[in-house]
C-alpha cells in the first residue's frame, strides 16, 4: 500500500510545499549560479527512471540540478577534468547538497521520489547485471540508502547492493530513517568525493570493477 500509493502522494505534497517555501533560495541560487558559471546555472541531463510495466524498459527523463562545474575546455575542445572545472561556488553547492534542490521539480512531475536509488547515467544501462538493474523497479530518489552509507566514497558494487536492498525493503519507516540520515550526512559533508575523483569514478561494468578489486 505504501509503495504503490502513499509514497507518491507524500512525494507530491512534500515537494510542492518545499518548492513554495524554498522559492527565495531557488531564485537566489539561480542568479548566483548564472554569475558564478558565466551563463546557464542549470545542469540538465537525461537519466533512467523507473521501469515501465507496459514496456519493461526504463523511463528516460531529464534530471535538473544547479551546475557545480563550468564548461572550460582544452585546446582540442574537450572538457577539462572535473577537478579543474569545479570552482569554489560549485564546491559550496556540492558540500551542502544545494545543487540537488531543482530535483524537487522532477519529484513533482513524478520522475523521481524523495527517497530511492540515485538516478545514474543512461549509458550505464547495458552494463548492469540483472540483479543491479532491479534498482530501477522504484523511482529514483533525491536521496537514498547509498547516500547515507558512504555516498561517492563507496564502490559501485556496494552502491548497487544498497540500492537493491532498498527496493526490497521500501517502507515509511525506512524512508524516514534515510531522510534523517541524509540531514546528518549533509551536515558532516560525508562522502562527497571518491578516493580518486572529486565526484565518482565512471562505472565501466562489473568485469572491469572485479579486475580492479583483484
Amino acid at each position: 500500500m505504501y509503495s504503490a500509493f502513499i509514497k507518491r502522494f507524500l512525494d507530491f505534497c512534500i515537494s510542492l510545499v518545499a518548492v513554495a517555501v524554498l522559492s527565495p533560495v531557488l531564485l537566489l541560487l539561480t542568479v548566483a549560479g548564472a554569475v558564478a558559471m558565466g551563463g546557464n546555472p542549470f545542469f540538465v541531463q537525461k537519466r533512467p527512471g523507473r521501469i515501465r510495466k507496459s514496456t519493461g524498459e526504463e523511463k528516460i527523463f531529464r534530471l535538473i540540478k544547479f551546475r557545480t562545474m563550468n564548461n572550460r575546455r582544452d585546446k582540442n575542445g574537450e572538457l577539462l577534468p572535473d577537478a579543474e572545472r569545479l570552482n569554489r561556488y560549485g564546491r559550496i553547492l556540492r558540500s551542502t547538497s544545494l545543487d540537488e534542490l531543482p530535483e524537487l521539480i522532477n519529484i513533482l512531475k513524478g520522475d523521481m521520489s524523495i527517497v530511492g536509488p540515485r538516478p545514474l547515467l543512461v549509458k550505464y544501462l547495458p552494463l548492469y547485471s540483472k540483479e543491479q538493474r532491479r534498482r530501477h523497479r522504484v523511482r529514483p530518489g533525491l536521496t537514498g540508502l547509498a547516500q547515507i552509507n558512504g555516498r561517492n566514497a563507496i564502490s559501485w558494487q556496494q552502491r548497487f547492493a544498497l540500492d537493491v536492498r532498498y527496493v526490497d525493503s521500501v517502507s515509511f519507516a525506512t524512508d524516514i530513517k534515510i531522510i534523517v540520515g541524509t540531514f546528518s550526512a549533509v551536515l558532516k559533508s560525508k562522502g562527497i568525493s571518491s578516493a580518486t575523483n572529486v565526484t565518482m569514478e565512471e562505472f565501466r561494468g562489473n568485469e572491469t570493477e572485479e579486475k580492479v578489486c583483484l
